[in-house]
């Protein structure tokens, strides 16, 4: 009488081999994309998909497109600005000042000062 494991030798899970058994792969086409870097990537796509314009570059994250000679440049990042940074952006000293008055106005009145 044999003993031991019945499936020996195979995978839980693994399928057929072969594209017989799973069907035929789609033709691909590969295309290059270049950073401002000067790193290549190369993704395949179907060849009936539409190629996209840019894609980011997997190395150092800059923006990337097919034409080596002349590469995207980088995407300039704003600095953070506080929430006061933003009101002075909006308002000028003397909107400021009327505000702060008109505030002040309401609050002296509310607490019945004069």
């Amino acid at each position: 009488m044999a003993t031991g494991n019945a499936i020996r030798g195979t995978r839980v899970g693994s399928g057929p081999m072969g594209e017989s058994e799973r069907g035929e792969s789609a033709a691909r086409t590969i295309v290059s994309f270049w950073c401002s870097n000067g790193h290549e990537t190369r993704p395949s796509f179907a060849v009936d998909a539409e190629i996209p314009t840019s894609w980011d570059c997997p190395r150092c994250g800059l923006p990337a497109n097919t034409d080596e000679k002349n590469p995207p440049p980088a995407k300039r990042t704003e600095p953070y600005k506080t929430h006061l940074a933003y009101v002075k952006e909006r308002r000028s000293d003397a909107d400021g000042e009327a505000l702060l008055d008109e505030a002040l106005a309401k609050l002296r009145a509310k607490r019945g000062e004069s």
